[in-house]
């Protein structure tokens, strides 16, 4: 299986990492684009180490563009066919990285944008022991239909999605959250007002404030 690789930081602090945040960046993105997120949620999570991984294949004659599945239809069965396919590097990327970091899952939160969302949500939520908690900006629910037979953790999940969203619409993320509810997965959402297919900086401090309750020890 292709190991997945991508820009890192470690902790503020200077001491070994406490936490764990991986952000999977969208479709004809890369790490790169992800860690400068990182970079702002930083100074509030000073204990946690980053990572921004490449998904698995390049888009043709595109040098720094990366995707977890080609999109040629937009059909929600091509979504789903290629989530299940990106799965396992992206989960066998989590377990590498929380034990070379000797953490256990409740020190982890995934952050995911867009196809990365779509990403996160299906590995986050069929893995056995659950994260400390999910983050998807712009994105949505695959295959919402076959979750609660898949579901194998229940970490509390934040939607964040711009109203005027023109690639992935605002409806994903109610959609998503009320698949989620169903399913008895805590989720919480947070709509940016006129906000396009991007993270604005209410959106930013929303998904900030939700990793510290995650991850600040009680």
């Amino acid at each position: 299986m292709l190991l997945l690789e991508g820009p890192r930081l470690a902790p503020l602090s200077g001491s070994e990492p406490d936490a764990l945040v991986i952000l999977i960046h969208g479709y004809g993105s890369n790490g790169e684009d992800l860690i400068s997120l990182a970079r702002l949620m930083q100074p509030s999570l000073p204990f946690a180490a980053f990572v921004a991984p490449n998904a698995p294949s390049q888009l043709p004659h595109m040098a720094a563009a990366y995707q977890w599945w080609p999109i040629e239809t937009f059909s929600m069965a091509e979504r789903a066919a290629g989530a299940a396919a990106a799965a396992p590097a992206l989960d066998a990327f989590i377990s590498e990285e929380m034990k070379k970091a000797g953490l256990t899952s409740d020190r982890l939160l995934l952050v995911g944008f867009s196809q990365g969302t779509m990403m996160a949500l299906h590995v986050g939520l069929r893995r056995p022991e659950a994260v400390a908690g999910i983050v998807g900006i712009s994105g949505m629910l695959v295959a919402p239909e076959s979750l609660e037979a898949d579901i194998r953790s229940r970490p509390p999940v934040l939607l964040i999605h711009g109203t005027q969203d023109d690639v992935v619409p605002v409806r994903s993320m109610d959609l998503a959250s009320s698949a989620l509810a169903t399913v008895g997965v805590p989720v919480e959402t947070h709509a940016s007002a006129g906000l396009g297919h991007s993270v604005g900086p209410d959106g930013l401090s929303a998904a900030t404030q939700f990793a510290r309750r995650a991850l600040t020890h009680s």
